[in-house]
């Protein structure tokens, strides 16, 4: 293990004692650690302005001063709680979101209303019921969204309402929105898309009638006989929707299937039109999800061609590599790819040739910001891994590779907002050490306009409740791999005392949780138990995300395995710090890391004196997208799916234990925890459970949260 001792050391040092106790009302209800930042900003379309949403106003900024100059639309004034706002292309209206209502994780239903600057004229987009993803048409002229499975289009000069489709019904078919298991693994919702010339909707169609139902019971508050929630989930190894992508031309009313072959157990995760609005391309992935094949669709000629193909030994993350651009010049697009060991951009031509390499090097070029394509040589503005996995930078670079220019100063983490004309850009950095700062910058010079927020208020309270600084580290993983890592210490830490130690982590295929960044409701209640005398430390262990290709999929076919023994390692190593007792070591962990967490107890039973699960999962109860990504069918790799369940190693727990679950929660069912539950008490081991009647994955509601961590400090005092 590889820890650097003396800087820990010193830093005890410089710590200055607590002052005011953290309890957790101050984080979960009180909300006095929450960032201040921009939300729902626009850049207007001459470059001089941009709108934010604040305090149920939109309010118009000039980006020469930073200072607000107008409102645009006052919600209170028109009667509505504005959720998010759009503009049409001309800016002539602005479509606005009201009374959104979750659905799952990313699906809602909203009512939308359509404001007319001009005579400042207000209605209604539909009054025949609720709909969701409304989507302005680039022509300005139509508004399409999606209701009861259905999709529909509304003609703004008359306000008429037109159906698309009229086959949708729930548990059957759904046209113009995901389904469940998309929504969660590729971040599908909206799935309809406007030609370029507004004449044209592409549109999913997913049949799920074959799709096995799960029920859900929710017991609603006390109601006198619980309610039944079925939908169509397909867990690991069973039959998924059949997909069908279909355009649907507004002029005839005709309705075209495109044709992507025989084979139909296949994902489509991504769809969306070229320049040419006659050409609809299409990526389709296997079911192995280790081949993504490119399709150019020709309305004109009903006909698709194959023009591209990603393959690799492992597996595609389709939503990690989704960057897809057709450029304006009509001869080439950028996509995305780890072909060559990291992420990085690629320009093709149209019939799928490799024209340039935008980025290369041993770095992941993590995410395109934007493509400014005034010039002939189009430049991308892209966040990257670059120099350290543990920031995020931004960098402009021409599409040919040339002309590389990091734009961001600050260490931590970087990303900008960039106006229409390229002049200006909203930059927000955040670190370690600094809460969110959002800027106004000019792009010429790189020249700071004015700082719009810079969490001043935040700073001082986290002062006045004397947070410790996280301290990043690097430590090896079971086979000496470096692994990042960060540590929050008490503040009155005596180095010749011996502390209690909790790990933190999620240990996800791809996630990271070890940045330079300013970390949200974990890290605070990490906070709270290091004021209660406690060292926490957070490990991204192998299989993580920021490095390479190599380093995040070393777990394919096997998770788990590595995963526990990284941290059974890392647990075993930091019982030989001088200021650790090694006999009060635990480790927790939220979902995959609530899976983590409870393998590594298992696996490492003599290392751990107690842990805690929120939510963990088994592999074969789980989705087929994320099951089969990594471990492919169960029938494919049986001993993969059970080698490392926490079900077959149950038996070897002796640690203190307590499992959380919420009952209503569709992403991972309540099931999970019941299979496990039973298995421990088969084997006879003692532990403590505690579910949230009728709560999703996610334990919102602020009751929920202050009794969730407010429990969960109780049991780490009481064992650990």
């Amino acid at each position: 293990m590889k820890l650097n001792l003396t800087i820990l050391l010193l830093l005890f040092a410089l710590i200055t004692s607590a002052q005011k106790k953290l309890t957790v009302s101050d984080i979960y209800e009180k909300k006095l650690f929450k960032q201040e930042t921009v939300r729902s900003l626009n850049w207007m379309n001459d470059g001089q302005y941009y709108t934010a949403l604040e305090e149920n106003k939109i309010l118009r900024y000039d980006v020469t001063t930073g200072l607000s100059d107008s409102v645009i639309i006052d919600g209170k004034a028109l009667n509505l709680k504005i959720d998010d706002y759009n503009f049409t292309p001309d800016e002539s209206k602005i479509l606005l979101q009201t009374d959104k209502k979750r659905i799952y994780r990313r699906s809602f239903t909203a009512e939308y209303y359509i404001f007319t600057f001009k005579g400042e004229e207000l209605k209604k987009l539909s009054p025949n019921g609720r709909q969701s993803y409304a989507t302005i048409s680039p022509d300005n002229k139509n508004v399409a969204f999606v209701r009861d499975n259905n999709l529909y289009f509304v003609k703004l000069v008359n306000m008429s309402e037109h159906q698309v489709t009229k086959d949708g019904k729930k548990g059957r078919i759904i046209n113009g929105s995901a389904d469940w298991v998309y929504e969660e693994e590729l971040y599908m919702t909206k799935a309809f898309f406007w030609s370029p010339n507004s004449e044209k909707l592409a549109y999913y169609r997913f049949d799920e009638t074959e799709v096995k139902e799960y029920n859900l019971q929710y017991w609603d508050d006390g109601a006198l006989y619980p309610r039944d929630y079925k939908y169509k989930y397909p867990k690991a190894g069973e039959k998924n929707s059949i997909v069908t992508i279909k355009v649907y031309n507004l002029k005839d009313n005709t309705t075209q299937i495109v044709d992507l072959g025989k084979e139909t157990d296949i994902y489509i995760p991504n769809v969306q039109w070229t320049k040419d609005p006659e050409i609809l391309a299409i990526k389709r992935l296997n079911r192995l999800q280790n081949q993504q094949d490119i399709f150019h669709y020709s309305t004109k000629f009903k006909s698709a061609t194959n023009i591209l193909t990603d393959k690799t030994k492992t597996y595609i993350h389709a939503t990690y590599t989704n960057e897809w651009i057709y450029l304006d010049n009509g001869t080439h697009f950028l996509m995305s790819s780890e072909r060559e060991g990291y992420k990085h951009f690629y320009i093709h031509r149209m019939d799928g040739q490799l024209e340039y390499k935008a980025t290369s090097g041993a770095y992941n070029a993590e995410k395109l910001i934007t493509l400014d394509q005034r010039s002939k040589t189009p430049v991308l503005y892209y966040s990257s891994t670059e120099g350290s996995s543990l920031n995020r930078h931004v960098y402009h670079v021409d599409y040919k590779g040339k002309g590389k220019l990091k734009l961001s100063t600050k260490p931590g983490i970087n990303t900008i907002d960039m106006s229409k004309d390229f002049k200006y850009y909203i930059s927000f950095n955040e670190s370690a050490t600094s809460p969110l700062e959002v800027s106004l910058m000019s792009t010429k010079g790189n020249k700071l306009v004015k700082v719009l927020k810079d969490n001043a208020k935040l700073k001082e309270t986290v002062i006045e409740y004397g947070l410790t600084e996280k301290i990043l580290f690097e430590i090896e993983a079971a086979d000496k791999k470096l692994l990042n890592a960060y540590m929050v210490q008490p503040a009155d830490m005596d180095s010749t005392k011996k502390y209690p130690l909790l790990i933190y982590q999620y240990s996800g295929p791809g996630k990271q949780d070890v940045k330079n960044e300013w970390q949200g409701r974990h890290f605070m209640w990490h906070q709270l138990l290091a004021q209660k005398g406690y060292i926490v430390v957070g490990i991204d262990c192998r299989g993580t995300g920021g490095k390479s290709e190599e380093f995040k999929k070393m777990t394919y076919l096997k998770m788990g395995k590595m995963e526990a023994q990284d941290h059974v390692a890392a647990a075993q190593y930091l019982g030989t710090l001088p200021f650790v007792d090694k006999e009060r070591i635990g480790i927790w962990g939220w979902s995959y890391g609530g899976y983590v967490s409870t393998l590594a107890l298992e696996t490492g039973p003599d290392v751990f004196k107690a842990g805690i699960a929120v939510s963990p999962f088994l592999w074969k109860f789980y989705d087929t997208i994320f099951s089969e990504r990594y471990l492919r069918r169960p029938q494919d790799n049986p001993e993969g799916y059970n080698e490392y369940s926490i079900i077959r190693n149950a038996g070897k727990l002796r640690s203190e234990y307590l499992l959380i679950h919420g009952t209503g929660d569709d992403n991972v069912h309540f099931q999970n925890a019941v299979t496990l539950q039973n298995e421990l008490i088969n084997q006879g081991k003692q532990f403590d459970s505690f579910y949230y009647p009728d709560k999703a994955h996610s334990l919102r509601g602020t009751k929920t949260q202050i009794h969730l961590y407010t429990m969960m400090t109780n049991f780490l005092l009481e064992n650990l």
